[in-house]
């Protein structure tokens, strides 16, 4: 495993996962509200899906092209289910990613985001285009939130 301890960026090895999502292609200024909106409409049928065991929200996506992001928002499930209107099943694809753990506010992951991939193209690693971050939710505390980025390499 390839790691800098200045960056906190390293090479890991994910498995694939299982996914309730509500797929989307957002301008990039309305990411927030789409999350939001996603989030929501996930969280009711959530109980009615039989998805087994929920675990972290998350946001897949691809580099954005003219504006607009291709994005998937959800959660980790523990098992295939047949979707419900807009909430359909996918997976996080499993792999060696470039990874960086954020520890705080989410307003730090635009700069995150920024290390990781300039620590990925200083290691010379070649990116797939797909990136995600899992929210591990810390409620009480929101500067001890913790944020996994995840970009899958080729």
């Amino acid at each position: 495993m390839t790691s800098d301890s200045a960056t906190g960026c390293s090479i890991v090895t994910v498995a694939r996962q299982l996914t309730a999502v509500i797929k989307a292609q957002v301008p990039m200024n309305k990411i927030p509200e789409a999350e939001r909106s996603a989030r929501a409409t996930i969280d009711a049928v959530l109980p009615t899906l039989g998805a087994g065991t929920l675990r972290d929200t998350f946001t897949l996506w691809r580099p954005p092209e003219d504006g607009i992001m291709d994005m998937e928002a959800g959660t980790i499930v523990s098992r295939a289910f047949a979707p419900i209107g807009d909430v359909v099943p996918s997976a996080i694809p499993g792999g060696r990613t470039a990874h960086l753990l954020l520890v705080g506010p989410y307003d730090g992951l635009p700069g995150a985001w920024r290390t990781l991939f300039d620590w990925c193209g200083k290691e010379g690693l070649t990116l797939a285009g797909i990136n995600w971050q899992i929210y591990h939710e810390e409620k009480s505390d929101p500067s001890k939130v913790q944020t996994s980025l995840h970009a899958l390499l080729a």
